[in-house]
């Protein structure tokens, strides 16, 4: 049976490239994802990561 969802493993070099990324640009980098996810992000999955950050689930 095939399992459902995503896998992604980058290559040795994408994780070098990473790995030489300065602390600032490694943050950076993390927001822009995540400003990017939350726009994807339906309203229902939103509020239950306001839940999970708030404690509540």
């Amino acid at each position: 049976m095939r399992r459902k969802g995503f896998e992604h493993y980058p290559g040795t070099e994408v994780l070098k490239k990473y790995a030489r990324l300065s602390a600032k640009q490694k943050l950076e980098w993390l927001e822009e994802i995540n400003r990017f996810l939350w726009k994807a992000l339906s309203p229902e999955k939103k509020r239950l990561v306001e839940k999970f950050r708030r404690g509540e689930i």
